[in-house]
């Protein structure tokens, strides 16, 4: 038994390890003020964002890049609130005030083809596109001001045909809100680590990019729309086999944009659920290594807690393992934090520390048996 727990420690710590070491690997970019070429289709689906959509449009109306440039392609994906209103009256209201239409920004709706409607919304949002260059986000998404320029001077700079760029949490004073950002900022540390150490597995589609050629080389999301969620892992995968060289992290400070985070218990563990549910389609083997070995470790710490609890195990293993495995996940957190400038939340990790393991376990416990529910919709396992 002490064997075995010995392993698993040492392999975990192996692998946190090599995402610490990847993510210094991964070199910051800063703009330097090139002159902006590369044109944008930016592609936003959205379902009931009636209460995100205003800060969106707001922080689209601050991008400091040449309109002609890039367009916003907007994807109703069957919305029952607001949000299609909400929409209208803002191109409205701008073009009043421009005493212009705005021509870069178009609303059209989903064409539902599969069982995945966020990618039929992507793919529906490409077809409608006409620049080269293809940058999906979210509806509840706050976009920095250099965001495009971000984008423009990296693939001006590299032989790229695919970026992940950053994401992070807004932060608030609640410790839910601190849970999520510290696991967030976790699986951020292992997707800037998983490029560093030319194994990508992980990346977002709340900020993420392609060629619009690319898309369709590999042949966009087929054999993956049978699975609801993954439109931006499954589309990592295929370029990756297609291109490994031409994939990259867009590790800039002036890129990251921010998202919020579930406001309850209940959407937080809903939205695991999806997230986990996908891992067994994942074709990547380090991801799905990492997620195995990730999983493995907490199942332990669950494991060895109970042993001891009914003196079956000496507790000095227990203190010997949590302590092990707090200071490497500290180690991991703490590089994406100073990178986001959120090292203040760390003063919660003790006691996320102690949630997260259960809560993993629990998650990927309820994956195997229990569908899940999204944007009003429900999936079924």
């Amino acid at each position: 038994m002490i064997l075995t727990i010995s392993l698993i420690s040492i392999i975990y710590v192996l692998l946190i390890g090599s995402f610490v070491y990847g993510f210094e690997k991964v070199k910051g970019f800063k703009l330097i003020n090139l002159l902006s070429k590369t044109t944008f289709s930016i592609i936003i689906p959205f379902r009931n964002e009636a209460e995100n959509l205003s800060e969106l449009l707001e922080s689209i109306n601050h991008l400091q890049y040449p309109k002609t440039l890039y367009e916003i392609i907007l994807v109703n994906d069957e919305s029952e609130d607001d949000s299609e209103a909400i929409i209208k009256n803002f191109l409205n209201t701008n073009s009043i005030k421009a005493n212009e239409k705005q021509h870069n920004i178009t609303l059209i709706n989903n064409v539902r083809i599969t069982n995945s409607p966020k990618k039929d919304a992507i793919t529906t949002g490409i077809n409608y596109a006409k620049n080269e260059w293809i940058i999906t986000t979210d509806a509840d998404c706050i976009l920095p001001v250099f965001w495009l320029n971000s984008f423009d001077e990296f693939i001006q700079q590299t032989n790229t045909y695919c970026i992940a760029a950053p994401v992070s949490y807004e932060l608030e004073n609640t410790f839910l809100n601190k849970f999520q950002a510290l696991d967030f900022l976790s699986l951020q540390g292992a997707t800037i680590g998983g490029f560093g150490i030319n194994h990508p597995f992980l990346c977002n589609g709340a900020n993420f990019a392609y060629r619009k050629d690319t898309f369709f080389e590999v042949n966009g999301f087929e054999n993956n729309t049978n699975i609801s969620s993954g439109d931006d892992i499954f589309l990592l995968e295929k370029i990756v086999k297609k291109h490994p060289k031409q994939v990259h992290f867009l590790k800039c400070e002036k890129a990251i944009v921010k998202t919020l985070s579930q406001r309850t218990w209940k959407e937080l563990l809903a939205q695991r659920i999806r997230w986990a549910a996908k891992t067994s389609s994942y074709n990547n083997w380090f991801g799905k290594l990492t997620g195995f070995v990730v999983l493995l470790m907490n199942s332990i710490i669950i494991i060895d807690i109970i042993l001891t609890l009914t003196s079956l195990l000496n507790p000095k293993i227990l203190f010997y393992i949590l302590f092990i495995k707090f200071n490497i996940d500290v180690l991991l957190i703490y590089k994406p934090a100073t990178f986001y400038k959120q090292k203040g939340v760390l003063k919660s990790f003790f006691f996320a520390f102690i949630v997260y393991s259960f809560f993993s376990v629990f998650v990927a416990f309820l994956s195997l048996f229990k569908g899940f529910k999204w944007k009003d919709r429900s999936y079924k396992k």
